[in-house]
């Protein structure tokens, strides 16, 4: 699959519109669609490697899969999870940050979102003391969706039903929308079954992705101007009343499908949204920790001015993080030239946020006790109850 720029492009737009929504900018209330964009997104680009190996090889190396995913995921991930409890015993104090570092844990292990919906946190409602890395609950349904598709295509080629990929993903498909239309409360939000159909439309769309080429050119144009016009609406028109996922989420889904299908790289393919849409990853995990502590430790909502900063400060970190951590773990001939190697790396760094929460928590004044005297955070009054 040759690269696209509109694909940078509209990863650009997700990111920005989840950032704007957590920053709290006014019109934008239904910014939240930006993860389901993520979510097509990342379901398209996969499967297409996917296949592409399968074309070459004839099979799925499953080792070779996990690898790539190890090396793009896991290195920001674990920085950005051992720097945000750090941050967060500095600033909110040994009580929050004994909570925070149990969060640490399950996103860590990537079931951040099991973690918030046994807890009943509602994502799209105001609260205190929310949790500086809720948003791994997105990364937690991504891989766990992943540990499950790869090996149901390689368990298919093994079985001689190449040509069944399709109609098993359709079905799935299907299945998992009815289910998140179905359910309802807070584990809706939250449910990898609830989302897999988010990420399988992606995958369906994969599967053709070979004929798209055959879509005359205004008509691609028109499909993709039509979606990106729908993502937006979804954005300025849902806001935390909008039952989601379920119906809502078709509007955002199938908006995304159609972008990728018609390609705009006429709009979403200029230098300054491809170069965004490289460190997105980055910038999404970064921002919302760096939004959350700030304002938990300054004790109320913060001036808009100084959110602004934020994400820039954010934005800042994303493109340290990429260019220093990132693109060199990607990009080395020795870790992709040994999947044995990448896999022991990604092991020490599932490991290194669990080691450090661990080791923050012992080391805690109320560790031994149950119970610790209140600590003020550095910038004001503790943000919600104890």
């Amino acid at each position: 699959m040759r690269f696209r720029p509109d694909i940078e492009g509209l990863r650009a737009v997700a990111v920005v519109l989840v950032v704007l929504f957590h920053a709290g900018v006014p019109g934008l209330a239904g910014g939240y669609v930006g993860v389901d964009v993520f979510f097509v997104v990342s379901g398209f680009l996969i499967t297409s490697l996917m296949l592409r190996e399968i074309r070459r090889t004839g099979g799925l190396s499953l080792i070779e899969f996990y690898s790539r995913r190890a090396r793009r995921i896991l290195p920001a991930a674990a920085v950005v999870l051992v720097s945000t409890l750090l941050a967060s015993y500095h600033w909110l104090g040994f009580l929050r940050g004994d909570e925070i570092a149990g969060d640490v844990v399950w996103s860590a292990l990537f079931s951040a979102n099991h973690r918030f919906a046994a807890g009943g946190v509602d994502y799209l409602a105001s609260q205190d003391a929310v949790s500086p890395v809720q948003h791994f609950w997105s990364l937690a349904v991504e891989e766990q969706f992943y540990l499950v598709w790869p090996i149901a295509i390689a368990l298919l080629l093994w079985l001689g039903f190449r040509w069944a990929i399709g109609y098993w993903l359709a079905a799935a498909v299907a299945a998992s929308l009815a289910y998140s239309i179905w359910q309802t409360g807070t584990w809706a939000y939250f449910s990898p079954v609830t989302r897999a159909w988010e990420l399988g439309a992606g995958c369906l769309l994969a599967l053709v992705a070979t004929r798209l080429d055959r879509i005359p050119g205004r008509i691609a144009t028109a499909m993709a101007g039509t979606g990106l016009a729908l993502i937006v609406v979804a954005a300025l028109t849902f806001d935390d009343s909008t039952p989601f996922p379920g119906y809502a989420a078709l509007l955002p889904v199938l908006a995304t499908v159609l972008v990728l299908a018609g390609r705009g790289d006429s709009v979403l393919g200029r230098w300054p949204l491809v170069r965004l849409g490289r460190v997105s990853f980055s910038f999404y995990l970064w921002h919302w920790p760096v939004l959350v502590i700030a304002e938990q430790a300054y004790g109320e909502p913060l001036p808009a001015t100084t959110r602004a900063l934020l994400v820039l400060a954010s934005l800042g970190l994303a493109v340290i993080t990429y260019f220093g951590i990132e693109e060199p773990v990607r990009r080395s001939r020795s870790l992709r030239g040994s999947p044995v190697l990448t896999l022991s790396l990604a092991a020490w760094l599932i490991v290194a946020p669990l080691v450090v929460a661990r080791w923050q928590t012992s080391t805690s004044p109320a560790a031994g006790t149950g119970s610790g005297s209140e600590y003020q955070p550095r910038l004001g009054a503790p943000h919600g109850p104890p």
